[in-house]
């Protein structure tokens, strides 16, 4: 029996999703076509967007569908740059960023954007002091909402505020905070002036349930975003091309669905994630929970296991039926250390030593006994194996 503890990574299709993607994929036509056809596309797509929106509480026009998370970030910081006033080369980004978001800011320094870097606290946090303090002046800002390791929660109201305040354009990364977290775009942008302040956000759909290939970057009315695709008027003219009606579809089924038992599921996956987070500490007392142990998402356990090899420690609990990660999906086969595990103040050793697990609404009391079955073997094993090669 397989135990799946990586819904972080990604989270099993729903299968409201995958039937109202193979209903809309039986739709012939495309949506930007003016016959008959084509408008029944068009209706099917825009009641999506207005589905979505209604969720993000955002306007229907706000919402962009795109291929998932990476992408939306991109266009999100790419065209924010691209647009930026004359004069301005500053970007703010805190430490602890996901890779999507550190590896577009890292091509746009080389291109000549000059970087503000952000420290987190022990926790993973954002310093918001040391946030606010390097807003003035800069091109655009940038932040996770939650961390996607550590699971730690950021105060996003007060960076929203905080780059309004600044008047400087922010993008927020939502993708690991869908699904678990209440997301007011209207809410967060408050009465920031006109495309300033939070101004972009990005979401993926196979977070919650949808299936891969499909998200979703907020764009407010009022921004000032060039596009990365050309080709086409779609969307504002900010994503060309021919519209996924069918992926879209399914975004709006699933978000509907997650945030209809947001409450309930984060009840129930906290208390689970007690659960494990404690079995682990007990057995294997050496352990050490990362992050903030009350400000996290409800199915996130991030753990040190000091000597241990995380990657020999994930391919243990993998033999005994068991999937967890050692970071980041996006660096999946890249034996680097955690630059979020570093960014909290932890030794390059520690960085190569911790373990996520996540949990999602699939997640049941055998996945929770199957880990603290195997995790004190486990460890034993990995901590005896030796300290990785830096690759």
């Amino acid at each position: 029996m397989r135990h799946y503890l990586d819904h972080a990574a990604t989270t099993p299709l729903r299968p409201e999703a995958r039937d109202a993607w193979l209903d809309a994929s039986e739709m012939v036509g495309n949506a930007s076509s003016t016959h008959g056809a084509g408008q029944d596309a068009r209706r099917l797509l825009e009641e999506a967007r207005e589905r979505s929106a209604a969720v993000l509480d955002c306007d229907p026009i706000e919402v962009v569908f795109t291929s998932g998370g990476t992408e939306s970030i991109n266009l999100a910081l790419q065209g924010l740059w691209q647009a930026r006033p004359v004069g301005t080369d500053a970007i703010v980004m805190p430490d602890a960023e996901h890779h999507a978001t550190v590896d577009t800011i890292e091509a746009l320094v080389a291109a000549g954007a000059v970087l503000r870097a952000v420290p987190v606290f022990r926790t993973a946090a954002i310093d918001g002091r040391e946030f606010a303090d390097q807003l003035p002046g800069a091109a655009l800002a940038t932040a996770l909402i939650a961390n996607n390791e550590a699971g730690t929660i950021n105060d996003a109201a007060e960076l929203a505020s905080s780059a309004a305040q600044a008047l400087v354009p922010l993008h927020l990364d939502a993708v690991s905070a869908l699904g678990h977290l209440p997301l007011s775009f209207r809410g967060l942008r408050g009465d920031a002036p006109d495309a300033l302040g939070l101004v972009a956000m990005s979401l993926a759909g196979h977070k919650i349930g949808a299936p891969v290939g499909v998200g979703a970057l907020v764009v407010a009315r009022t921004a000032r975003l060039s596009a990365l695709l050309r080709g086409g008027a779609q969307q504002r003219g900010l994503r060309a091309g021919t519209q996924d009606v069918a992926g879209a579809a399914a975004f709006a089924t699933a978000l509907e669905l997650a945030e209809s038992e947001r409450e309930s599921e984060t009840t129930r996956l906290a208390a689970m994630r007690d659960r494990l987070v404690d079995g682990i500490l007990t057995r294997v007392p050496q352990a050490e929970l990362l992050g903030d142990s009350s400000r996290r998402l409800p199915g996130n356990a991030h753990i040190l296991f000091p000597g241990a090899v995380g990657e020999s420690l994930l391919f243990l609990l993998d033999t005994a039926g068991i999937a967890a990660s050692t970071g980041s999906a996006c660096q999946a086969g890249v034996a680097e250390p955690s630059h979020v595990v570093m960014a909290m103040g932890r030794s390059e050793q520690d960085a190569r030593s911790v373990l996520r697990f996540s949990l999602g609404r699939t997640s049941t009391d055998a996945d929770i006994d199957a880990v603290l079955a195997a995790i004190a073997d486990a460890y034993a094993r990995a901590s005896g194996s030796g300290s990785a090669a830096r690759s």
